[in-house]
Parts: structure tokens; C-alpha cells; sequence
């Protein structure tokens, strides 16, 4: 019998196509790397929508001392009164509001937690130092405060993650067992059905042991619910459609999209507000970060300024029911096409 030599049996054991699918595997390692350490290794307030309370010449003038701040930190506009302030924090027009009183030396921040404990921490730090260094102090006051069972506010963030990792998961494990690629449009629908069906249970499950379960988020259990189902068919369905045009390397897409340029642009460790200009750009445009911003305002903000979100999560599961079942036809037509009649 003839010994085969260590390079014939390298080139047996990894075929070209492994070497390419392994080489992508380092790209998106190191973009992984690249795109977390990138988005949250230096954090800081940039063109944070900032409401300020005065009488008329002493708002302007506030608006204009926060606008020559240093890097831009805050983008203020002046607004009417205390209630209009809360009102617009709560429909998630503005992150804070300082509300200053021209007869005494305290002024009033507010803030809201609930939209990341991150944010409204740097905004109190960074109010409270502005306004002593003009020889005032600052009553901080939290209108829409963070659930004390959810720490830092990241609750929102991990179950949106979950219900992603829940789509491409489902969707790669119907490629891996039984191709990456539906032979026919049937067979696409009824890989879609399975998804939809394993969104309904994930998002039900999801939103149980967040709230009743844990107490992490409050909020409404069918609105929750019906986020998380939304989230996870979007992330099925557009996973599935990457597999059906690109075959088994569509996951690697899907987890490029979602994991590597979705999470960390979600807003979860740090809100938009504090991520650089890629990041905040993107990350409302893509599931995790339109998931984040859902679950927050559902749990936190009366399911106000919840529209914007909602829209980019059904474009992305209308997308991926219409482009799964275009290239699952177009596959039909081709087979058809070149296999010879008998």
C-alpha cells in the first residue's frame, strides 16, 4: 500500500472550497474584533438631543454656551417649559432637559435611564461639572427611570439578542440539514413558516422571562411579545434569503450583518448618542438596534417613538420573504432548464 504524503493528504483533507469558507471565517474574526473594539472602546456624548428651560435671554444663552462645548457633546434647542421637556423625553424627542431657575442657584436635569443608564450617567456628570464651574449646583431628576432589576439598562439589548441569534440560528440549521439553497418555492415557504413559527415561540418565551420571570423589563407582555416575534422573523427571513442567493455562505453574511455590524450598533452598552458616526448611522437601520430601541420604549417610554423601528424590522422580514422566494424560483427554473428531458 502506498503512504500518501502530509501535502497530498493536506489537499484531501482541506478541499479549496474549505480554505476559502475558512479564509472568510478570519475576515469576520477580525471584523468582529474591528467592530466592537471600534464602536465601544471610547464612548463619549456626541450631538446629544438636549432640551433647556429659561426665560427667553437665559435659554439662549445656555443654548449657546452648550453648543461651543468642546467636541459638540450636546445638540440643545430651547423648549418651552418643564412639562413640554418631559413630554418630549418621554416621546424620545430629546435625552435631557436642564431646567434652570433664574431666582436661586440649583438648576434641574432631567433625564431618562430607561433609555440607557450610560447616557443619562454622562449627562449628570457632565451638567453637574459645567454648571459648578459657574457656581450652581444641579438636582438631578429621573422621568423615566430604569427598572432596578435591570442593570445599566442592557435587558432590552440581551433579549433583542437573543431573538436574533434565535432567527439565524433556525435559519442555518434548515440550511445545514437540509441545504443551504430550497430546491423549489414550496420548500422556501415552508422553511418560512418554520421560522414564523419559531418566532412566535421565542418572542412569547423572550418576553415571559424578562418580565414575569426575571422582572428585568416592565412594560406590556404582548407588545413584547409581538417585538420579539417581529425580530426574529426579520432575522430568519433575511438569513434565509442570504442562503438562497449565496448558499452556505449567506450565514456568514447574516452574522456579519447582525453580530458584527448589528450588535454593537444596537445601542445597548451605549446609546446612540455615545457611539461614533458608523455606528450611530447604521445601527437603527439594522434588527438589533431597531429591536433595542423597541424593547426600550415598550418597557420604559409608554411604546411611544416605537413606529420608526417597527417599520425597519417588517422592510427587513418583507424583504426576506420576497427574495427567499424569488431565488427558490429562479433555482427551480434553472434546474429545469439544464436537466434534459426523458
Amino acid at each position: 500500500m502506498t503512504q500518501r504524503t502530509f501535502l497530498a493528504e493536506a489537499r484531501d483533507a482541506v478541499t479549496p472550497r474549505a480554505t476559502l469558507l475558512v479564509i472568510g471565517v478570519i475576515a469576520l474574526q477580525l471584523l468582529f474584533i474591528a467592530s466592537y473594539v471600534g464602536a465601544l472602546h471610547d464612548p463619549r456624548p456626541r450631538d446629544v438631543p438636549f432640551g433647556v428651560v429659561a426665560p427667553a435671554a437665559a435659554a439662549r444663552q445656555a443654548v449657546t454656551r452648550l453648543e461651543r462645548l468642546p467636541g459638540s457633546p450636546l445638540d440643545p434647542r430651547v423648549v418651552a417649559d418643564q412639562a413640554t421637556a418631559r413630554k418630549q423625553i418621554l416621546d424620545r424627542d430629546i435625552d435631557g432637559a436642564l431646567l434652570i431657575d433664574p431666582a436661586g442657584t440649583t438648576d434641574t436635569l432631567l433625564v431618562a435611564s430607561g433609555g440607557g443608564t450610560a447616557l443619562a450617567n454622562t449627562l449628570d456628570q457632565r451638567v453637574t461639572s459645567l454648571e459648578s464651574a459657574r457656581q450652581r449646583t444641579v438636582r438631578t431628576v429621573d422621568v423615566a427611570p430604569a427598572s432596578s432589576e435591570d442593570f445599566d439598562g442592557l435587558s432590552s439589548f440581551y433579549v433583542v439578542v437573543g431573538w436574533c441569534v434565535g432567527g439565524y440560528l433556525c435559519a442555518s440549521i434548515l440550511a445545514i440539514s437540509s441545504g443551504a439553497r430550497p430546491a423549489t418555492p414550496r420548500r422556501a415557504a415552508i422553511r418560512l413558516l418554520v421560522i414564523a413559527l419559531v418566532s412566535i415561540a421565542g418572542g412569547l418565551g423572550g418576553a415571559v422571562i424578562v418580565g414575569p420571570v426575571l422582572g428585568a423589563l416592565p412594560g406590556s407582555v404582548m407588545a413584547l411579545w409581538g417585538l420579539g416575534a417581529l425580530v426574529t422573523f426579520a432575522v430568519g427571513a433575511a438569513t434565509l434569503a442570504l442562503q438562497g442567493l449565496f448558499g452556505i455562505v449567506g450565514i456568514g453574511l447574516a452574522i456579519l450583518i447582525v453580530v458584527i455590524a448589528g450588535n454593537p450598533s444596537a445601542g445597548g452598552a451605549f446609546p446612540l448618542p455615545m457611539l461614533p458616526p458608523f455606528w450611530k448611522a447604521i445601527g437603527p437601520a439594522l434588527p438589533p438596534g431597531a429591536g433595542t430601541w423597541a424593547a426600550r420604549s415598550i418597557a420604559y417610554f409608554e411604546g411611544n417613538a416605537t413606529t420608526g423601528a417597527l417599520l425597519v424590522l417588517s422592510a427587513w422580514a418583507a424583504a426576506g420573504i420576497v427574495i427567499t422566494l424569488l431565488a427558490a424560483e429562479l433555482r427551480r427554473r434553472r434546474t429545469e432548464t439544464f436537466t434534459p428531458a426523458t
